[in-house]
């Protein structure tokens, strides 16, 4: 059954510095550790101010070469997406994404999806957090017509696309079948990122080696989503792939910022996921981040305390706690956008994500009783969508949870999350909570615009350009020249 959406909200008022709070040894430490309210009520001024920046940098026509790069076109992206699919239908953006995802999911019974970074951090924790963790798993009539789902082209390790293809070949021996064919999209804005290219051509022999040398599935089942120009786009005309078979990624949105666009939408649409409830979400995130007031505005308060505790109470390093293993994948693309985004001129947040209850047992001690250079985020999930499992009454009680009998697997991730919360408060250590309803495609929509918006608001308060990575270019040059150098 289809939960209703919510909003979501940030509880961040138990990281703030307690006001008459009787002298103990925790409260004297929880006085200079937590944040002062005084702080944050002078910075809302400020924050307001990056938010009217933001809008007005959304809709410039002309950049100046000061702030280049300026790829804010996400930010209004997403209805821009849906307005323009009620007018045009099939010709749209969006239209063409389901058309060619309905197309695959008909002919394909395994997609692998070629990207790196933002190409893919997406669209992985889409997959992740809103299908089955089974999914691979499952006889494909009970996957609903849906394909499974491969990420490669984010590396260049040689034995886990070797397994790819051992796995393939096993698998699939009838090139006829659906159930034995297997399609490809690859993802790059330029097509000049090396282990996403190198993939993509390891992918072409092998398709050309099952299909055959001249065979249609060699362009019918490969969906190059990239850029208006550049090399990709360039081998995907040579090899006869036709331009209604390739997607566009938009010039004024940069990678790990490219959820919204083809990038995450065709693998989406392809999982059977509901992009239309995600891009709702996002749209409703971008109208509060621009509408609503501080005090109902989850994306300046979440930039805003996040900031000052980095800032202000020297907590440079940013945990988000994520309690749902499902959503790792959300956390693992978040720290992408934080430290491509913010790491810079020798500033920002270390991000760190870690899942509950399982990381208690390895990074808790640390976090409790370790250096003071932490804030933590919780991401909570406030309603399961599937029936709790009980723990029940049973004959034998060795290990004595009878007591417990009436309380479900929900039951104790709250008293974990409340246990924790309780511990970390008392030892000064400072939480908050991103309070999501439920997983859903539109909750998933809003929570991913919201921490992008976020980190937006966040550079501009730290005066750093968050667009661009001039860091990761440096590493691409330097490979590049190394590889040549050894081929002479």
């Amino acid at each position: 059954m289809q939960l209703p959406d919510e909003a979501i909200a940030y509880n961040y008022q138990h990281l703030l510095t307690p006001m008459l709070e009787e002298w103990t040894p925790g409260a004297e430490l929880r006085q200079q550790h937590f944040l002062a309210p005084a702080k944050l009520r002078d910075l809302t001024p400020r924050v307001l101010q990056v938010r009217s920046q933001v809008a007005t940098e959304r809709e410039l026509k002309q950049v100046p070469q000061e702030m280049q790069p300026l790829d804010a076109g996400f930010i209004d992206l997403p209805q821009k997406l849906l307005d323009q699919h009620k007018k045009q239908g099939d010709a749209s953006t969006l239209g063409r994404v389901l058309k060619l995802a309905e197309r695959m999911r008909e002919r394909v019974d395994r997609l692998v999806v070629l990207g790196i970074g933002g190409s893919y951090m997406g669209a992985r924790a889409l997959f992740e957090s809103l299908k089955s963790s089974y999914h691979n798993d499952l006889p494909a009539k009970d996957r609903s017509g849906t394909p499974c789902i491969y990420f490669e082209g984010n590396n260049v390790d040689n034995d886990a696309l070797h397994e790819l293809f051992e796995m393939l070949s096993i698998t699939c021996v009838e090139p006829d079948r659906r159930e034995e064919c297997w399609g490809v999209t690859v993802i790059s804005k330029s097509g000049g990122t090396l282990e996403t290219a190198a993939a993509f051509r390891a992918i072409r022999r092998e398709m050309a080696e099952y299909y055959g040398l001249h065979a249609p599935q060699l362009k019918d089942l490969v969906v190059p989503i990239t850029g208006d120009a550049g090399s990709l786009r360039s081998l995907c005309k040579a090899e006869g792939i036709a331009d209604e078979n390739m997607l566009p990624i938009p010039d004024d949105v940069g990678g790990r910022y490219s959820v919204f666009t083809p990038v995450g939408l065709f693998p989406a649409a392809a999982m059977g996921l509901d992009v239309r409830a995600l891009l709702l979400g996002a749209a409703a995130m971008t109208r509060r981040f621009l509408e609503e007031r501080f005090e109902n505005n989850p994306v300046l308060q979440y930039a805003a305390v996040n900031y000052l505790m980095n800032t202000q109470c020297q907590k440079p390093i940013r945990v988000m706690s994520i309690w749902s293993r499902k959503l790792e994948a959300l956390g693992l693309w978040y720290d992408q956008l934080l430290a491509e985004s913010l790491g810079k001129q020798g500033h920002g947040p270390t991000p760190m994500t870690t899942v509950q209850t399982r990381d208690l047992h390895s990074r808790g001690q640390q976090h409790q009783e370790g250096m003071r250079d932490k804030v933590i985020n919780n991401l909570v999930v406030k309603a399961c969508v599937n029936p709790p499992i009980m723990v029940g009454m049973a004959d034998r009680n060795e290990d004595e949870l009878n007591q417990y009998n009436r309380k479900g697997l929900p039951d104790i991730m709250d008293a974990a999350l409340a246990g924790t919360n309780r511990a970390y408060y008392d030892a000064a250590r400072p939480t908050a909570d991103i309070l999501m309803p439920a997983v859903t495609e539109h909750t998933m929509g809003q929570l991913m615009q919201m921490l992008m918006l976020a980190t937006v608001v966040e550079g501009r308060l730290m005066g750093i350009n968050p667009y661009g990575q001039p860091g990761v270019e440096g590493y691409k040059r330097n490979m590049k020249e190394i590889l040549k150098k050894a081929a002479q």
